[in-house]
């Protein structure tokens, strides 16, 4: 699922629920979507202004960039999620047939590795900063190894768990892309070469005069 809302996302979807009621919010992200593999889509809606949720635990993990978890952190009160579901009708997979038809060279020769590399490298370079933030904060703990932890909510988790996590995902989805590669290759050079070396296996040899 995608992240979620930032402070201007709010205050939109807030606007549209005051005017133009029944009013969800959709989000996409195109980039999350090409990387993994599948649609990364997610459905909200904001609380009434003035109203304060339960702290619920989140039931899904959600990677959030560091520039952005200010933000995340002072909204993430005020909306929520929907569920979703997805259907595909007959005009559905016309459309995606045709699609296909006439991309499906596009897909094939393409390579989410190669696509998505500014992503990835701002992903890990994400990923660094979070590393080395933590490491500031434990290195600034003067008395941490002396001092017993404070005790932490079940749903919470430490800054170092989470960076575990996403440093997971990313690796999952290079994975994926590898994997991808590996099996064109596997289904169109590894046939190109066989077909190649039975060729020349099959040529006549040439005569030699004595």
């Amino acid at each position: 699922m995608v992240a979620g809302f930032l402070g201007i996302d709010v205050s939109t979807q807030m606007l549209n629920q005051q005017f133009q009621e029944p009013f969800l919010a959709v989000v996409i992200d195109p980039t999350r979507t090409v990387s993994a593999g599948k649609v990364e889509i997610g459905a909200f809606r904001t609380y009434p202004e003035g109203y304060k949720p339960a702290d619920d635990p989140i039931s899904e993990y959600q990677t959030i960039p560091l520039n952005k978890i200010e933000d995340f952190g002072v909204h993430c009160k005020q909306y929520y999620s929907l569920d979703i579901t997805y259907f595909k009708s007959s005009l559905d997979s016309h459309l995606l047939d045709l699609l296909w038809n006439k991309y499906w060279v596009n897909t094939l020769s393409s390579s989410p590795l190669l696509g998505n590399g500014d992503y990835v490298a701002g992903q890990i370079s994400d990923l660094a900063e979070k590393l080395e933030q933590a490491e500031n904060q434990l290195a600034h703990s003067r008395f941490g190894p002396l001092v017993a932890p404070t005790p932490r909510k079940k749903e919470e988790e430490s800054p170092l768990a989470k960076i575990t996590r996403d440093s997971a995902k990313i690796t999952v989805e290079q994975v994926h892309g590898l994997m991808s590669q590996v099996i064109k290759d596997i289904l169109f050079n590894s046939v190109h070469q066989a077909n190649k070396s039975r060729t020349e296996t099959s040529d006549p040899e040439p005569m030699i005069e004595s």
